[in-house]
């Protein structure tokens, strides 16, 4: 059936085109995705049925496959789309430091470490390694974990921050228990590392722990 005018100028597609996407819901940017030819209101169902089954756009995006496929409507070019759009979604927010660049804000750094590891199920202890203009040498995941910690050797952040020449290092990881307040043996990994850093001269400038949807500096805290 012909669809009126009206109803054609509301389409997420259409109000998309007029620059308005802050209008479109969560629901209504992924039906866009999922479109296929006319069939905007099986689409638009799809979504919906998603984000009420996850509880949020984030948490659908974090769903296993398995769960995924089994809300009707997700076939493997739906599932793919999804897949997809979670790494656009990371690697857009990892742009903000890439290598070569040089840290701008807190801000910055704790935006990419809350990208990279807000939705992990595991700890991850990683390093940032910095030049002596604060420009970005390297990220690396160093050491995992379980949900409960993570087995960090000092000696392996030094190894690495010499083999790049750099000059100073920010340390972060995150608690999959979605609190970012810092534990007493973060206090004391934190201890060691820089320890271990002054023996080469590269200074420790930060230590960062990533809760869901929240972070906690060290050095803000007079920590570091």
């Amino acid at each position: 059936m012909p669809v009126n005018d009206t109803v054609r100028r509301s389409l997420p597609r259409s109000r998309l085109r007029a620059n308005q996407a802050a209008t479109l819901s969560d629901s209504e940017l992924l039906s866009v995705l999922f479109q296929r030819g006319r069939q905007f209101g099986q689409a638009l169902d799809v979504s919906r049925q998603l984000l009420a089954r996850f509880g949020g756009l984030r948490k659908t995006l974090n769903a296993t496959p398995g769960e995924l496929v089994a809300i009707a409507g997700i076939g493997e070019v739906r599932l793919a789309t999804l897949q997809a759009l979670r790494e656009l979604a990371q690697r857009y927010f990892e742009e903000t430091l890439p290598p070569g660049e040089a840290i701008r804000s807190p801000a910055d750094t704790e935006t990419f470490l809350l990208a990279r590891l807000r939705d992990r199920p595991h700890e991850v202890f990683c390093c940032l390694y910095l030049d002596n203009r604060h420009r970005v040498l390297l990220f690396e995941e160093l050491f995992r974990g379980t949900i409960d910690g993570t087995s960090v050797y000092p000696r392996e952040v030094v190894k690495q921050a010499l083999s790049v020449n750099a000059a100073a290092v920010i340390l972060a990881h995150n608690h999959p228990s979605g609190v970012a307040e810092p534990s007493q043996a973060d206090e004391r990994i934190t201890r060691r590392v820089r320890s271990a850093l002054e023996l080469v001269d590269i200074r420790l400038l930060d230590h960062i722990v990533i809760g869901d949807g929240t972070s906690i500096s060290l050095a803000s805290r007079g920590m570091i």
